[in-house]
């Protein structure tokens, strides 16, 4: 997609939702953009294929594929994608717009890094790794370019499901895009076309390296080499070319770089692992001290002999596979094995520390000889014939000429200064907020594109600062007195107030607010509370005279706990029921306990025996133990009143108070 192609997208709404704000950078398959989300009012990366993509359903479908992977990882390290569709021809993915620079970009700028840094930057991209790996996903294309690390130092893993369809691309038109994806591929990617989490182990593994050392791990004139050399070729230890490496982090590129997929670590949950147990064993010094990459020697280098397709390329140090035909691989030992005695039990591989001349390697600067400046005695008649001339030329192109402010309102200001630098004019910043444009980007500049200014002059460039947004105070547990102060210096303020009961919050505080804490919203938005009322009354339910398990169960619906007395015999209330409660009226909170004190029924008597004594010792015997007497003479008392019968007979248990019928004769 060329500039004029890209810019011209600037302004448009795709899929009538995504605002095209400017243009981002271009990609092989596709272009990117700033786009505003107008549904839901956020800035989104827009990335649109290329037109002459568009058209061809194999690369249309992988481009879907790439949303679908990417969807189904939600992961603080993986770029999150949000949408996938189509528009008027323009086949797009809307992805989380990270701000920050490529892995490229910081290897380029920084590299060597200190074992601390890298392994930072390492660690998060195998923990996004490891969540693809968990999901059932391989990456495949793992590089720098497909690494962000954002301004605050967090890392994003980029471009889930790209890699296929960018390596069946493999024109020369394309080789660009093929190198740096070549560069990073398995020997059985190469070999073999088929790759598993251990390919995203391999991958991993040269961007340390890369990182370690400021250079490639595997590199070629062309394609084709590089290729070969990932199957072929030696991967040197970092501290051949960073002698200040520790020896651990080399046996750590060297078991993930291993050439069989069975000798790398298995996933990348196991490299981590790994690596954490490295860092920790490092010291302090080990992990911060930074080095120098060495001028590699050229007896380290060697050529194949010169029939050969592919040239110069690296010495083969790698161990032959079994069957390989003796003699087609050269092999050399390593004087030491390094990196065994650091990670104990870790299969290594015994290669040689050979160091690959590549371009990425220093090159000796040239140093001129010294002039001297020499000041001619003409200099006084030359600045005299040229006076005039110079007097022209200052009032036209010199500095007293005149310029035009160029226009560049909805650019980002490093473009925007660099176009007003070229018209020799200098640019006071000024920051405001803006909903439609992206953050840095110009809004208006005054005075207005078209002016004619002397050159030198100052305009005055107005900058986004994006979205006005606060993010929303906690007001929970506070006071609903306090609450307004609270929001006032953010420019919020106090919505909707409403109350409910709370078992645990006193009463005037805060139970829960809407939005909730953090969000981000724009100025003015209220903010909805829920105020406590306290703990909730309850009212006593009245339980007296009903059975236990009924007054337990009225009790508990209530929201009250039952607390059982000890029973008590009763006359009045049979067995089973409540007695009496405590309390019986009135209101408990929530949890509070109700006594009850149930009912075990009248005291009970065994009737004695009184058949044949005396009628008055026989009553005597029954009242003495609770019972009550009717005593009936059926033939008078003219005998000698003993009692003849008993009813109810000896040895029945009664209640207390039960009366004894006795038949005295």
């Amino acid at each position: 997609m060329t500039s004029s192609v890209a810019d011209a997208l600037v302004g448009r709404v795709i899929d009538g939702r995504y605002r095209i704000l400017s243009h981002l950078a271009d990609g092989g398959m596709a272009s990117v953009y700033v786009a505003l989300d107008e549904r839901l009012d956020r800035e989104v990366a827009l990335k649109i294929m290329r037109p002459g993509l568009a058209t061809d359903e194999v690369f249309v479908e992988r481009f879907r594929a790439e949303a679908r992977s990417a969807a189904r990882l939600s992961h603080p390290n993986v770029v999150a994608v949000f949408d996938q569709g189509e528009d008027a021809g323009e086949v797009f993915l809307a992805m989380e717009l990270v701000e920050g620079k490529t892995l490229r970009d910081v290897i380029h700028e920084e590299a060597p890094l200190t074992a601390r840094e890298a392994l930072a930057i390492l660690e998060p991209i195998l923990l996004a790794l490891r969540a693809a790996h968990v999901a059932g996903m391989i990456h495949r294309d793992v590089k720098p370019e497909n690494v962000i690390v954002r301004r605050d130092g967090e890392v994003k893993v980029a471009d889930f499901g790209l890699a296929r369809a960018i390596t069946n691309q493999a024109t020369t038109s394309q080789t660009g895009v093929l190198l740096g994806t070549v560069s990073y591929l398995s020997p059985e990617q190469v070999e073999r076309g088929v790759a598993d989490t251990r390919s995203d182990v391999y991958a991993a593994g040269l961007l340390l390296f890369e990182m370690l050392t400021g250079r490639k791990a595997v590199t070629g004139a062309t394609p084709i080499q590089i290729a070969y050399n990932h199957v072929h070729g030696s991967i040197v230890t970092p501290s051949t070319v960073v002698p200040t490496v520790p020896a651990e982090l080399d046996a750590l590129v060297a078991r993930a770089t291993a050439l069989e997929p069975e000798d790398r670590f298995d996933s990348a949950a196991s490299f981590v692992t790994a690596l954490r147990a490295v860092r920790r064993g490092l010291s302090a010094d080990e992990l911060d001290e930074r080095g120098t990459a060495v001028v590699p020697d050229p007896a380290t280098t060697a050529l194949l002999p010169s029939d050969s397709s592919t040239s110069q390329l690296p010495p083969v140090d790698r161990p032959r596979r079994a069957g390989a035909p003796a003699g087609s691989e050269r092999h050399r030992t390593r004087p030491n094995d390094v990196g065994r005695a650091a990670l104990a039990g870790l299969p290594v591989h015994d290669d040689g520390p050979i160091v690959e001349h590549t371009a990425a390697m220093p090159i000796d600067r040239r140093h001129r000889p010294d002039r001297r400046r020499r000041w001619p005695l003409w200099l006084a008649a030359v600045l005299v014939v040229a006076g005039g001339a110079l007097a022209g030329w200052w009032f036209t192109a010199g500095p007293g000429g005149s310029t035009v402010v160029p226009t560049v309102v909805g650019q980002p200001i490093a473009r925007a200064e660099v176009a007003l630098q070229q018209a020799s004019l200098s640019l006071e910043r000024v920051e405001e907020f803006s909903e439609g444009r992206a953050k840095g980007v110009v809004l208006r500049v005054e005075p207005g594109a078209g002016s004619e200014l002397g050159k030198d002059s100052t305009v005055r460039v107005v900058i986004s600062k994006g979205k006005e947004r606060y993010a929303v105070p906690k007001l929970v547990g506070t006071r609903l007195g306090g609450a307004g102060s609270v929001l006032s210096p953010l420019t919020l303020r106090l919505g909707d107030r409403s109350e409910d009961w709370s078992e645990t919050v006193p009463e005037g505080v805060v139970i829960a607010q809407d939005p909730a804490p953090g969000a981000s919203v724009k100025r003015n938005t209220a903010v909805s509370v829920v105020v406590s009322k306290g703990r909730e009354p309850i009212e006593v339910p009245v339980v007296t005279g009903a059975s236990f398990e009924a007054a337990s169960a009225a009790i508990t619906k209530a929201g009250l706990t039952v607390r059982r007395g000890e029973d008590v015999n009763s006359d009045a209330v049979p067995a089973g029921q409540v007695v009496s409660q405590s309390p019986d009226k009135g209101t408990l909170h929530r949890g509070d306990a109700v006594k009850v004190v149930v009912s075990k029924g009248p005291v009970m008597v065994q009737v004695p025996d009184v058949v044949d004594q005396q009628d008055v010792a026989a009553e005597k015997t029954l009242t003495d133990l609770g019972l009550t007497v009717d005593k009936q003479y059926p033939f008078g008392d003219l005998f000698e009143k003993k009692v003849r019968a008993q009813s109810p007979t000896a040895g029945t248990s009664v209640p207390k108070g039960t009366t004894v019928k006795l038949t005295i004769v």
